[in-house]
């Protein structure tokens, strides 16, 4: 996880950061002064982390002091919302709020992520802005069904699970071609997970997965195999790459795995290198100015303080 500081002046114009990051030799986290922007106007004080690493949320929580402080305004983005997937408020603990409260704590002006577990996580954060990934896919991706210029890549979107099947919904009607439903099935005893099925599909065609994570990435493998298509016929798109374990196995499933930059800046699985041959299928799609494009204008009376 990393944690980065910008400053913006007035309505958007960017200037030299006002705050850095520092740890103490003891590990306490606190936040430097390297510029003092004080007079240039009224000050937008932002936040972007990455991953998820509890150290950062507290170095987090020292900017939003000192940014107050200095009667900043404060945006944090936060493209991975940590513990969005800890959801159930019946579970132990209920990491979703654990998270949340943290970030409360903080009285941010904005909060913006992207494409959320579920809508769980988000409703306990204020002043969140969520940011969805079908006009993402649709552009980087599927490509545009009036578009004269070239074809669509994909001629379906696939929802892995009935969790998914919002998202995946949302993709194809942006795409404007149609959603396949597949499931996993559990053991009613042990609810371990004992296979995977998918609804017919063409016979001809290339097919677009959606989902929002993947860590070790066995769910999409398994849904691959249930398909019965080859590599070539199927692609994978998740709003988050984390790609842990066995995830560079993908390949012989997708013959593409998209993500973008919300987890980490160069997302790729645990120890592949550079030179490693499978490293062309995982794609990358820069959402920096989406997200830039989700900030929220001051209020007038601070735009005029």
């Amino acid at each position: 996880m990393t944690v980065t500081f910008s400053t913006r002046i007035g309505p958007g114009y960017v200037t030299t950061p006002t705050f850095r990051a520092h740890t103490f030799w003891a590990g306490e986290q606190h936040i430097e002064v390297i510029n003092d922007n004080d007079g240039k106007g009224s000050l937008t004080e932002m936040a972007r982390i990455d991953g998820a690493d509890g150290n950062d949320l507290i170095s987090l929580a020292m900017w939003a002091d000192a940014a107050h402080q200095r009667n900043a305004r404060t945006i944090l983005v936060m493209p991975y919302l940590p513990g969005a997937r800890q959801d159930h408020a019946d579970a132990l603990p209920f990491g979703a709020k654990v998270y949340a409260d943290l970030i409360n704590s903080m009285t941010l002006d904005q909060v913006i992520c992207l494409d959320p577990h579920s809508p769980v996580m988000p409703s306990l954060i204020d002043n969140i802005s969520v940011l969805t990934s079908e006009h993402i896919v649709r552009k980087n991706i599927v490509g545009r069904a009036d578009s004269d210029t070239a074809a669509q890549r994909y001629q379906g979107i696939i929802a892995p699970d009935k969790g998914a099947v919002a998202r995946a919904t949302a993709v194809a009607n942006a795409c404007h071609i149609p959603v396949y439903l597949a499931e996993k099935h559990r053991d009613p005893v042990t609810r371990q997970l004992s296979g995977f099925s998918c609804e017919p599909l063409p016979e001809t065609g290339r097919f677009l997965v959606v989902d929002d994570i993947c860590d070790g990435g066995g769910t999409f493998m398994g849904l691959a195999s249930a398909t019965g298509l080859p590599a070539e016929r199927l692609g994978l798109y998740v709003s988050h790459g984390v790609y842990t374990d066995r995830a560079a196995e993908l390949v012989n499933y997708f013959g593409e795995i998209w993500t973008t930059n919300s987890y980490a800046a160069d997302p790729r699985p645990t120890g592949m290198a550079d030179d490693d041959t499978r490293a062309a299928a995982f794609r990358t799609i820069d959402v920096d100015a989406y997200l830039t494009r989700a900030i929220a204008a001051p209020e007038p009376h601070l735009a005029e303080a």
